[in-house]
């Protein structure tokens, strides 16, 4: 079993109409995107470093080819680690329009992750990413893996291999081509983080807009609930999706 596993959410994507990407082909990363895949590449450049892992989702295989030719090893593509399927609702739908095209969904998203039914809940999710991650740490008898993801995907399996509480999905997520490292167990430990968009200048950081059309960050980014709100009432069994 691999002794560690470093999670990187992708770099920043090309998305200047600021839509919800989901599970859509394409959407690649910017030039920030991949600047912020070298620097995780050089956070791990002296780890030992035996596999990449990949959703096959453009941004991610970006992300892991930057990092993978570091070490001049392939990527390896597996399904289990793409997208939150919850999405693919909204996919193509600029994050600004979510509230007058799906109203009381991004509401429940933002304030009530763990509530919401339908096509994949937050459990499934994060026991699909844990399922996918432990199967491809069993393969690596030796070294250390990295699994390339996404943002709510990635929080989720930490949340749940760690022992938290993922209620608190919205706290403390990934930034792009963030680090979050892992040391199997149980629960699992985690290491450290290192998050490339906190090492860039404020001027800078004050320069990204919705426009990158991020998971989940975008939408708070765009207008989160205030906080201590009533909890929104969904009807029935909450089923939105």
């Amino acid at each position: 079993m691999a002794a560690i596993v470093h999670l990187i959410r992708h770099g920043e994507v090309a998305n200047p109409k600021g839509v919800v990407y989901a599970s859509l082909p394409g959407f690649g990363l910017s030039d920030r995107g991949r600047s912020q895949a070298r620097a995780a590449a050089r956070h791990l450049q002296n780890r030992p470093v035996v596999a990449v892992w990949s959703s096959p989702l453009q941004r991610a295989l970006d992300t892991a080819g930057i990092i993978a030719r570091q070490f001049g090893i392939p990527v390896s593509i597996d399904e289990g680690l793409g997208e939150w399927t919850l999405l693919d609702r909204w996919a193509g739908t600029p994050w600004s329009e979510l509230p007058q095209r799906f109203p009381g969904e991004l509401e429940q998203y933002l304030e009530a992750p763990t509530s919401i039914a339908g096509r994949e809940t937050l459990t499934q999710l994060a026991r699909r990413i844990a399922g996918t991650v432990e199967r491809i740490v069993a393969v690596h008898p030796a070294g250390e893996v990295v699994v390339v993801s996404h943002q709510d995907p990635i929080q989720a399996v930490r949340l749940l291999l760690t022992g938290g509480d993922l209620a608190t999905l919205h706290t403390d997520k990934p930034g792009h081509a963030s680090v979050t490292t892992l040391r199997p167990g149980r629960p699992w430990e985690e290491v450290w983080t290192m998050n490339p968009e906190a090492t860039e200048s404020t001027s800078e950081a004050g320069l990204e807009s919705d426009t990158s059309g991020n998971e989940g960050e975008s939408a708070a980014r765009s207008g989160a609930p205030a906080e201590g709100g009533e909890q929104l009432d969904v009807g029935g069994e909450g089923q939105l999706w």
